[in-house]
């Protein structure tokens, strides 16, 4: 049993061995295929550039990066990065202190660090429920998303991504405390972190209430935090209006009517605007499409969540970062690694390929993707 394991492992840790050494080589080439930076994004030069290290390291802060590096260096000081919650911050000075005060380095550590250990989490996860095969087949699917490079950015979603298959690997177990405690960590990192206590509720007895007692502390601490601090409890809602002009914050957008805005924008725009929009749009569709072959198909309690955390963005009026944001709804990978032909399954594979490298292409030089 403990051969067969270590074997397991030895599998997941090629696999991310072999995507890390992927997302390098394809941003230390991006030089070549993309020469213009696009800068995008203010603060770059002191906070990423200046750290003297290879473009295809310090790309990988680029955008939202930026922000995190400079609340974990200072704080709360800069106006509007409130809508950065703040457990990922936190770590990273946490490490800083042991990376002698190089703030990205201390970021990609936990970013890829978390990463591998929820992908080795997940791996066993899915094995407990299916088998090794499927268990294999999804992890290659979602290291080879074309939006899996931010597992490893300076962004949340490699800590993230632990901390939710961690808290559901825990239920699985039975371990209902624990398991909200991890969560509560998820409320503090992302707002999506709460769907988890909703989730969790399997029974009507009341420990399967602990989850709704616990998980939402990490979000209301941080709310009180606001309210102290700016007398806005809510201002990381308020603050998303200024990083997406386009994102409503105070009224509730139907998917219909924001699906019907983004056939008007492909009928309009040209260039990269219009890569994004088919991006965001298909990535959505796409992600909705395979939620709902996966009703039969995986737990209960990961489709609720997965079904929360994918929807409740388009509420806002628009889909930008969604192929992003739909990296966590997991159950996506094991509907594609329950594919019966092999031939589908890499034919699937190499089309995420193409569209990975071209992502990570246009983000490290600069150009915004999601």
């Amino acid at each position: 049993m403990k051969e067969v394991l270590k074997s397991d492992y030895a599998k997941i840790l090629a696999l991310f061995v072999i995507w890390k050494t992927f997302i390098f080589s394809t941003a230390y080439i991006s030089v070549k295929f993309i020469p213009i930076f696009g800068a995008k994004f203010p603060y770059y030069e002191e906070t990423l550039i200046s750290t003297k290290l290879p473009h295809f390291i310090w790309s990988l802060g680029n955008f939202d990066g930026v922000h995190y590096l400079r609340i974990a260096q200072d704080g709360y000081v800069y106006q509007f990065t409130q809508a950065f919650f703040p457990f990922y911050p936190i770590l990273i000075k946490l490490v800083s202190y042991l990376t002698f005060g190089n703030f990205l380095i201390a970021a990609l550590l936990i970013s890829n660090g978390a990463f591998l250990a929820g992908l080795l989490l997940f791996n066993k996860l899915v094995e407990k429920i299916y088998n090794q095969k499927i268990a294999f087949w999804a992890c290659l699917f979602l290291i080879a998303l074309p939006t899996s490079f931010y597992f490893g950015a300076v962004y949340t979603e490699g800590l993230f991504f632990l901390m939710i298959i961690g808290s559901f690997y825990l239920l699985e177990r039975k371990k209902v405390f624990l398991a909200s405690i991890v969560g509560a960590f998820a409320s503090a990192t992302r707002l999506a972190g709460v769907f988890l206590a909703p989730s969790a509720i399997m029974t009507k007895n009341l420990k399967s209430l602990i989850p709704l007692l616990f998980i939402p502390l990490g979000l209301l601490i941080y709310i009180i935090y606001l309210k102290i601090e700016y007398n806005n409890p809510f201002y990381f809602l308020t603050a998303q209006s200024i990083w997406g002009q386009e994102r409503s914050t105070t009224e509730i957008v139907l998917l219909p009517q924001v699906l019907w805005r983004y056939i008007k924008i492909l009928l309009t725009t040209k260039g990269l605007p219009l890569f994004n929009a088919m991006f965001e749009l298909s990535a959505t569709l796409f992600a909705i499409t395979l939620l709902i072959l996966a009703t039969k198909k995986v737990k209960r309690e990961w489709l609720i969540f997965s079904w929360l955390a994918v929807i409740t963005p388009t509420f806002t009026g628009t889909l930008a970062s969604m192929p992003r944001y739909i990296l966590i709804a997991f159950p996506i990978y094991i509907v594609l690694a329950q594919i019966k032909s092999t031939v589908i399954k890499f034919v699937i594979l190499a089309i995420f390929i193409v569209l990975l490298a071209t992502t990570t292409l246009l983000f490290t030089r600069g150009y915004w993707v999601a």
